[in-house]
């Protein structure tokens, strides 16, 4: 993939939405100059700015070499915070306050960090620990706490997140009455 395209892949995804076109490009560079060798000496500087202009002025903690497919989509991009293990599936939505990580054991060992699928759309303040599978077409509705595996095509929410229906059937109302 060329530079421009790898740089360009979340443009559309986030039509109308200027502080994440922004992320997102800025992102893509820093993932773009992570991950090719002989990049990396030219994209030091821009780490560091990255690091800088990304963790401190927009108060998102996504370090620029995580796994992100095509289409990821951030809204209202303040006090997300991913861990640099966690990988996540093309067209996802991730909204403010989320945490995505891994958690510490008694011992003082930590756990893998989550896995997520495509077209996973997540609300705001959730939080995603462990090492936990979240399949493809999740609804993860705000205030979440998601701490075990969720299959594909599930609405969940609460906290611990319970499966409270199915993302592909026809819901008679929008609204989803969580109880």
């Amino acid at each position: 993939m060329s530079f421009i395209k790898f740089i360009l892949q979340d443009w559309q995804s986030n039509r109308g939405n200027v502080k994440g076109r922004v992320f997102m490009l800025l992102f893509r560079i820093a993932n773009f100059c992570s991950t090719r060798r002989m990049y990396f000496y030219l994209g030091c500087l821009y780490i560091i700015f990255y690091k800088i202009f990304i963790q401190w002025l927009f108060t998102l903690e996504v370090p620029w070499n995580i796994t992100a497919g095509k289409g990821l989509v951030i809204f209202h991009g303040q006090a997300l915070i991913i861990n640099k293990d966690v990988v996540i599936g093309r067209n996802c939505t991730i909204r403010h306050c989320t945490t995505i990580g891994t958690k510490q054991k008694s011992d003082g060992s930590v756990t893998h960090a989550p896995v997520i699928g495509n077209n996973v759309d997540v609300g705001n303040n959730v939080c995603i620990i462990g090492p936990i599978h979240i399949g493809d077409n999740v609804k993860i509705g705000s205030g979440s706490v998601v701490v075990k595996d969720i299959a594909a095509d599930c609405i969940v929410a609460g906290n611990p997140a319970i499966v409270k229906g199915n993302s592909n059937r026809l819901l008679k109302d929008s609204t989803i009455n969580i109880r």
